[in-house]
């Protein structure tokens, strides 16, 4: 007697192994549209193992969160991925001779910029305070940007899908905007791509050259620092600011 269909699809939908294929399928063919076009920007694999992720979800009316806990190998290894850029950052370090003044003073404008234009367009769209907390560290790596939602009062879900979308969009236009203003140092073009579109503009960086991959990374960590350390202050501050006014 032959298995029901439905019985086998519910089987399948619920193993962990599934979901792992299917997220590894998605991206590799991602990568082959990418690798197809000539690099195109537009067609970032991460992008389109979203959209095709998303699709087959849709179709199959298989529960987001079913999905979650099958592909939560891939989830685990964002942290792992996210200290291993410190073995591109140890290399530049050893033969950097200078430019830290440069390099800190455009992280600083960088990592403020992202967070209080995130902040502000939210408060003027009236956004709840919730709302608002969880655009704020969109800028950094997903691991490190939900924890400080999770800290200052933001939903940590939220947070990490405006992190993807973040990164996503920098890694499309940042190659274009960085072209559009004249800029052509790999080392300046790597670092604005890592402040701005964390891990996934980082791997965009390092597809296009070693040293524009080498000082994203470097961005990467210390973007996460930064925005670490300052934006629970901030936040509390802000909290206490609207609990008086």
């Amino acid at each position: 007697m032959q298995p029901d269909f439905q019985e086998v699809w519910v089987y399948l939908s619920a193993s962990p192994l599934t979901a792992l294929t299917v997220t590894l399928v998605a991206y590799l063919i991602g990568d082959w549209l990418y690798q197809r076009s000539g690099r195109m920007p537009i067609l970032n694999p991460v992008l389109i193992a979203v959209i095709l992720i998303t699709l087959g979800l849709t179709v199959s009316g298989i529960d987001y969160w079913t999905y979650f806990e099958g592909a939560q190998f891939v989830h685990f290894l964002l942290g792992p991925a996210t200290v291993a850029l410190a073995v591109p950052v140890a290399k530049l370090l050893k033969t950097m001779k200078g430019g830290f003044l440069a390099l800190f003073t455009a992280l600083a404008c960088g990592s403020v910029t992202a967070a209080v234009s995130a902040v502000v367009i939210a408060d003027l769209m009236n956004a709840s305070t919730q709302t608002v907390m969880s655009l704020a560290p969109k800028s950094v790596t997903t691991p490190i940007a939900m924890g400080i939602s999770e800290r200052i009062g933001g939903l940590p879900s939220l947070t990490a899908v405006c992190v993807i979308m973040t990164g996503v969009i920098g890694a499309i236009l940042g190659p274009y905007v960085l072209n559009a203003a004249r800029i052509t140092s790999w080392d300046a073009r790597g670092f604005a791509m890592g402040v701005a579109a964390h891990g996934i503009g980082t791997a965009r960086a390092i597809q296009i050259n070693k040293d524009a991959g080498a000082f994203a990374s470097l961005a990467v960590g210390l973007n996460g620092l930064a925005t670490a350390a300052l934006i629970p202050v901030s936040g509390d501050l802000a909290m206490w600011w609207i609990g008086t006014s």
